[in-house]
């Protein structure tokens, strides 16, 4: 189990290992340490004026949560939003995390590709001088596994459903060393088991690695540390000693994991989330949505169930609608005249679809549980809004025509953001988690091949906090790596 789900912590080939070692010292590339990518003020790297966008090996340094919006410099809290009563109709305070403040993908997924590939660099276990890195997702996690490979002078392979937003397959042909690097399945959203099915193909080959983020243990360890931190940081600077809750649609269940955290440390309801149309946890269901980012029709290997409090669902009916709205001049101007405080409508560029789902989701939370101004409810906007563009002209066509007016964005407010209804949610006991849990077995153990014994274990919490050490391993190691490479003392 540990070396095919990126567990592994002792050097498994030499040979890899120093091939490797030779590429990175010969192309000037270093990588920081969890622990760095956690709290940046660590870092002494010198960024100089390298864009954050540009294929540069010291943007690996970048990839967390403190770069400033403007610059390549870093921030000492990471950049967040506080969305009023004004703009929920809830007196909870929702504050969000922004991820396209992540460097050359503007979108959270680069540190899960980050943290999937450095341990397999600095164990042996991936070879960038005669091996493919193969990134399967539905759209984020392939373009941040490209942006790391090519940082990290390796061949990645994106594989993705063919019927995703234009932007993510614009931003492909411009990073791919092959446009046959570009592996389009078939479907949109909702194929994930496409994915797979072309994954096990690919991995027949003997130069490829998949690293499938949804059961890559090291994509929820680097969010149960480097996410969790940043919202232990924000939480702090805005005074508050807790948290009502962290929300987060399950995706890869990545960015969930600092929910584990903040389970601990604020006190912090978990609460997943996935699309109303195909309510795989809430109601065993299934069908397709369109909330492109956040997976579903199965449970990922690395989703903690068992420490999950609350599943509740959104519909891509809505977050359609609001993201039309937000990015008019019309809605804008509707949620001015509401109150909404400037600075805030300001950062609505950086909700994508994805996020806009989050954000409805904790303003549900905040009604069913009736949380008040001293219950804040935290979750991440994952990637921005110019990730959608083309997306939007579809959904503008079908929904608004004749164009947004005050009329029409008051209505689809009125509807879809203020009217958010405290329904399709579902609090968790002991059954409960454990009917989801079982979900996972026809995935892993049926499909993908996973031992009985293996997928059971990941009952206990002890299971999941024995993961934890391994972060400081990693770091121990690619501190050496470092070291070894002669680029940083």
């Amino acid at each position: 189990m540990t070396a095919t789900l990126g567990l592994e912590t002792a050097l498994v080939d030499r040979g890899v290992y120093d091939r490797t070692l030779a590429r990175f010292r010969e192309q000037g590339i270093a990588m920081p340490t969890f622990a760095q990518l956690a709290d940046p003020a660590r870092i002494t790297v010198d960024l100089g004026a390298v864009d954050p966008d540009a294929p540069d090996p010291r943007n690996l340094w970048r990839v967390h949560w403190h770069n400033a919006a403007s610059g390549g410099g870093f921030v000492d809290v990471p950049d967040h939003v506080v969305l009023p009563p004004a703009f929920t109709g809830v007196d909870a305070p929702i504050v969000v995390l922004l991820g396209d403040r992540f460097p050359l993908i503007g979108a959270h997924k680069v540190l899960a590709a980050y943290a999937c590939l450095a341990p397999r660099i600095v164990t042996g276990q991936f070879d960038p001088t005669g091996q493919r890195a193969v990134w399967p997702s539905t759209g984020n996690y392939a373009r941040g596994g490209v942006a790391i490979s090519r940082l990290m002078g390796c061949h990645g392979v994106a594989v993705l459903p063919e019927n995703m937003s234009a932007e993510r397959f614009a931003w492909l042909d411009h990073w791919v060393a092959d446009p046959a690097d570009i592996v389009r399945t078939p479907g949109s959203e909702s194929n994930v088991k496409e994915i797979y099915d072309e994954c096990a193909r690919l991995a027949a080959e003997p130069d490829v690695v998949v690293f499938n983020q949804f059961c890559e243990f090291a994509n929820h360890l680097a969010h149960w540390l480097v996410t969790g931190t940043a919202v232990e940081k924000v939480l702090a600077r805005l005074g508050y000693a807790g948290a009502a809750a962290f929300v987060s649609a399950t995706g890869s269940a990545g960015t969930i994991a600092a929910g584990d955290r903040l389970k601990e440390s604020a006190g912090a309801r978990v609460v997943a989330v996935e699309a109303l149309e195909c309510p795989t946890l809430l109601y065993n269901g299934f069908g397709e949505h369109r909330i492109q980012g956040i997976g579903d029709k199965h449970v990922p290997l690395i989703h903690n169930v068992t420490n999950t409090d609350v599943v509740t669902a959104v519909s891509d009916r809505s977050t359609d609608a609001l993201d039309l709205v937000f990015q008019s001049d019309a809605g804008r101007t509707v949620l001015a005249r509401r109150g909404v405080p400037s600075d805030v409508i300001a950062q609505l560029g950086s909700f994508g679809l994805s996020s806009i789902c989050n954000v409805l989701a904790a303003i549900k939370c905040a009604k069913h549980f009736g949380w008040g101004p001293s219950d804040p409810v935290v979750t991440v906007a994952t990637d921005g809004s110019r990730l959608y563009d083309s997306e939007r002209v579809k959904v503008a066509a079908a929904l608004a025509p004749d164009g947004v007016d005050e009329v029409t964005a008051a209505r689809m407010l009125g509807e879809h953001l203020w009217g958010a209804a405290p329904d399709h949610l579902r609090e968790l006991d002991a059954v409960e988690r454990d009917r989801i849990f079982n979900l996972g077995y026809f995935t892993w153990v049926e499909q993908q091949g996973l031992g009985l014994a293996e997928f059971e274990a990941r009952r206990a919490q002890s299971w999941w906090r024995a993961l934890r050490p391994m972060l400081a391993a990693w770091d121990e190691l690619i501190t050496e790596f470092n070291h070894r490479t002669g680029l940083v003392a």
